[in-house]
């Protein structure tokens, strides 16, 4: 899984990169100073894999990842190749869904791109840039499929080229085709165009540390982001990128106090990690033993042969069955043995889905 972090120049997306990723993406004051973009790769915090490796002496521990990709600035005119437009949109169209950092921070030593702080125009202007790109992608496809779409012969290309013009005339109303109503048929032929404003967004909306411990609603930025995102179905993650990288660099014991003395119970890149996980509508199954304790990648909804191929192909070809257990009850039966001889592991085949938090061992043959 790999997400994008955009934002208007200045707006602190490299230092919230620098906080998840510790890999030091410079933290100029000046538009483009992140020109490649810096990829790091990060874990899901699971503090089950943690439990489960403790109960089976685990060698080896590895959760699940999400790779974190900090993106150059970008600024009107961008679809037109404007500052590092055409670099910029490239590496979005690569990302599965968008981390937008919006300003929601006063503070006259950092210099705004526009020169006042306005969340809502900034994220209207990435998302008019993105559209305008989209159309333009848009208009590609058209003209590809225009002739055998109006031939008449060809029903699909028919149906394609109706649904490129629906879709064509929503992204000129300055709307993103994530929120475009899609038929099962219309959803392939938007899939298929790869475009930057059908993916998924999380608005990071940045605060100054000055607003850190205060209720979200008595920030007034705060609560213009909240209600432009409402309208939109989007998800809003308030956060300090400042105090994050601060908290990035403590050792444990000193960063579980700083948070302990904030009236949090986990550091808002731990939470923006795991919103991100879900937001693609990712699970995680888990498979434990002395060698390994493993968190494995899945989309919600996945059934058991399916969950078994992201382990190894084979596994998939060759199945037979899956024995599952609850996570929690593997734990409080004292590990597989016990939640045999109690009857909790279920056997279960080619049709189960499976759920998060279920610890499983497949059973195949090649």
């Amino acid at each position: 899984m790999k997400l994008g972090v955009v934002g208007l120049p200045n707006v602190g997306k490299s230092t919230l990169f620098n906080a998840i990723t510790h890999a030091g993406a410079e933290a100029a004051n000046y538009p483009f100073c992140t020109i490649e973009p810096n990829v790091g790769v990060v874990a899901v915090p699971d503090e089950r894999l943690d439990k489960l490796a403790a109960l089976y002496s685990s060698k080896k521990v590895t959760p699940a990842i999400v790779e974190f990709v900090d993106i150059a600035g970008l600024v009107k005119g961008a679809s037109h190749g404007e500052g590092l437009g055409n670099k910029f949109l490239s590496h979005i169209r690569e990302c599965d869904a968008i981390v937008h950092v919006v300003r929601c921070f006063e503070d006259e030593n950092v210099t705004h791109v526009s020169n006042k702080i306005d969340p809502v125009g900034d994220i209207q202007t990435i998302t008019l840039e993105l559209i305008l790109a989209d159309i333009e992608a848009v208009n590609k496809r058209q003209d590809r499929i225009r002739n055998t779409a109006r031939g008449g012969s060809n029903k699909e290309a028919a149906a394609e080229y109706a649904f490129l013009e629906k879709l064509e005339k929503f992204l000129s109303e300055e709307k993103p085709a994530r929120l475009l109503s899609c038929t099962e048929d219309e959803k392939v032929f938007l899939d298929n165009l790869f475009l930057l404003t059908a993916k998924p967004v999380i608005y990071a909306a940045n605060i100054s540390e000055f607003d850190m411990g205060k209720d979200e609603d008595d920030i007034p930025l705060v609560v213009a982001v909240k209600q432009f995102a409402e309208k939109e179905g989007s998800e809003v993650m308030v956060i300090c990128a400042k105090t994050e990288e601060e908290l990035s660099k403590m050792p444990p014991d000193e960063c579980a106090l700083f948070l302990e003395e904030l009236g949090l119970k986990e550091s808002g890149l731990n939470r923006l990690i795991k919103k991100s996980y879900h937001l693609l509508g990712l699970i995680s199954y888990l498979t434990a033993g002395e060698k390994e304790t493993r968190a494995w990648t899945i989309k919600n909804g996945t059934k058991a042969p399916q969950a078994a191929g992201v382990i190894h192909t084979d596994f998939e070809k060759g199945f037979i069955r899956a024995e599952v257990v609850d996570y929690q009850t593997l734990l409080d039966c004292g590990g597989l043995v016990g939640a045999r001889e109690k009857g909790k592991v279920r056997s279960e085949g080619k049709d189960y889905v499976v759920k998060d938090g279920d610890v499983i061992l497949f059973r195949f043959n090649v």
